[in-house]
């Protein structure tokens, strides 16, 4: 179990109530939107202010606390996984899961270690691979 308070703590975040809600929703939600986040909240503590989760969001991911990613419909959702990983995307439902393959990951650094794209410095690659999920 994560220990929000110390996870803020390490980041240098001051450690209050509403920084611990947003960041156990991000963590208790699968990928969640800023909205998905705020009813999360409302529901199980209190009224927060929509104002206060997105800047509490973006803070989380200049600190290096969770990750942004954008679905093709241009939606933003985060992420609180920071190991690499990549997502398996539903264009049903827009359904979003995370996929780790560790030699997927060697298979894509080695590749991309010799193919030396001019004047780009890669930091981090993932994968969105799309489909559908069978049920």
């Amino acid at each position: 179990m994560i220990n929000l308070k110390n996870t803020l703590f390490e980041k240098k975040l001051k450690v209050t109530p509403q920084r611990l809600k947003v960041l156990e929703a991000v963590y208790n939600i699968s990928h969640p939107t800023a909205e998905d986040v705020i009813k999360y909240i409302r529901k199980r503590y209190f009224d927060i202010a929509t104002g206060t989760v997105y800047k509490i969001l973006e803070t989380f991911v200049e600190k290096g606390l969770i990750k942004k990613i954008t679905t093709d419909k241009d939606i933003i959702r985060y992420d609180g996984i920071l190991k690499p990983h990549h997502h398996l995307y539903s264009l049903e439902g827009n359904l979003i899961k995370d996929y780790i393959d560790e030699e997927l990951d060697k298979i894509l650094q080695e590749y991309f270690k010799h193919k030396k794209i001019s004047d780009f410095e890669i930091t981090e690659i993932s994968l969105q691979i799309k489909g559908k999920f069978n049920k």
